[in-house]
């Protein structure tokens, strides 16, 4: 999912910088399936859901962090990065 809307990495307030492999809605079929295996509740369907994250250091991002997938920013962090929640897309 490409997202278009997304705020600089010096924004992300909420936690580090993740690189998630996917990042969908928590509507998204696969998406929905692997939270409710996970017993994860999200408040929204329309909720950001982060799959497969690692963090980004700001050193790192610096210096030209290379993020082949999509790099964001997330409120609520899950079973150590498989899955990361309230997702918002970020620029490098």
């Amino acid at each position: 999912m490409n997202i278009s809307s997304s705020i600089p990495i010096s924004q992300c307030n909420t936690g580090d910088a993740q690189c998630c492999n996917t990042v969908n809605k928590a509507s998204d079929p696969s998406t929905a399936a692997l939270l409710g295996l996970l017993g994860i509740v999200v408040q929204s369907v329309d909720v950001l859901v982060g799959a497969g994250c690692t963090p980004i250091t700001v050193i790192g991002a610096g210096q030209g962090a290379n993020c082949a997938q999509q790099p964001v920013c997330c409120t609520d962090n899950n079973f150590n990065g498989l899955v990361n929640v309230g997702c918002t897309p970020i620029s490098l």
